[in-house]
């Protein structure tokens, strides 16, 4: 369990993952040295990393949500294949240890062929489904996963996107330079670092830091996220659920579905199902009382298969490695 205090400095770094001690401090009415500690405690833990990533529009890539079925043996070579990829940003293994799930980055035109190609020749695929996903729900302005509770209230919510928001870019981000490469690294490894860490790790001034993250920012080149270990808030259970539902009512449900507490991403995708949802909770009661009532209470789905998630790998750019989040890329 967390406290209130917890919570709403968990629920401030998912909407605005920079913003500092100070904003998120008068946000949530507390000390910026205990807003600060209690931070530092949370990462340290391994129940939370802040990253700076690409974004993927730079490159107009696509997201594609793969399904492997394989031998049980076989599982964790593909694992160790596939989660230190910069094109993968989530990987999980399905109850049963048949299945691996992961999510890549790759253009419309190429999808996920190449990193496919790439699997150990030695594994025994039994079966592939490779589905775009079309659309992902929810408002702006809002993280979809806050079942940990003591969330910010709507004026908090409004007081810090207020203050650290930048506007939207218009058309496509521009691509950073080579030089930019190193300034990257350091934010997937620490996207809270201050201008003169990152100085330090570029070999750069701190005011050529400080200009090149604005830059960079403005132009929606670089974008934050705020990763989220639930099992060290004693978010055990974690499921996906596929589900279908007609055309004229996929918008509506999965925005509905998107609002619900327990639900970490609602995507439109292709394929057999056309919206596929994450699920956590605490235990299995805490799912079946969702999947029984909240769940329950959407109209219009068609039909849905739920898969328990056995083991979780990698989140956006973070390992998971003995219960802890990690970089995935040192």
């Amino acid at each position: 369990m967390i406290d209130a205090l917890d919570g709403q400095i968990i629920h401030a770094l998912q909407l605005s993952p920079r913003a500092s001690f100070r904003l998120v401090s008068d946000t949530v009415d507390a000390p910026a040295q205990t807003v600060a500690r209690r931070y530092h405690r949370l990462r340290r833990d391994g129940a939370l990393r802040v990253v700076g990533l690409l974004n993927p529009r730079v490159h107009g890539d696509a997201q594609w949500v793969v399904r492997v079925h394989a031998k049980p043996d076989d599982i964790p070579r593909l694992a160790e294949a596939l989660v230190r990829r910069p094109e993968v940003t989530h990987a999980n293994i399905l109850s049963g240890w048949t299945e691996l799930v992961f999510v890549v980055r790759a253009p419309l035109t190429e999808g996920p062929d190449g990193l496919l190609g790439r699997l150990p020749r030695t594994t025994s695929v039994i079966d592939l489904d490779v589905d775009l996903i079309l659309h992902t729900f929810g408002e702006a302005g809002t993280e979809p996963w806050t079942a940990y509770g003591h969330t910010l209230d709507a004026d908090q919510v409004h007081h810090i996107l207020q203050r650290s928001t930048p506007p939207s870019p218009t058309g496509r981000p521009a691509a950073p330079t080579t030089d930019d490469q190193p300034l990257f690294d350091a934010l997937a490894a620490d996207g809270r670092a201050p201008h003169s860490r990152l100085a330090q790790e570029t070999g750069w001034s701190t005011p050529r830091v400080a200009r090149r993250l604005a830059a960079l920012e403005a132009a929606g080149t670089l974008t934050y996220d705020l990763d989220v270990l639930p099992q060290r808030l004693g978010f055990e259970v974690n499921a996906m659920i596929w589900l279908t539902t007609t055309p004229q009512h996929l918008d509506s449900v999965g925005q509905q579905i998107a609002a619900h507490a327990e639900i970490a991403s609602v995507a439109a995708t292709s394929g057999r199902n056309n919206l596929m949802a994450i699920a956590i909770c605490r235990d299995v009661r805490h799912l079946y009382d969702y999947l029984s009532g909240e769940f329950a209470a959407v109209e219009h789905v068609g039909g849905y298969d739920v898969s328990i998630r056995a083991q979780r790998l990698k989140q956006t750019a973070s390992l998971i490695s003995r219960g802890r989040l990690t970089n995935a890329y040192a």
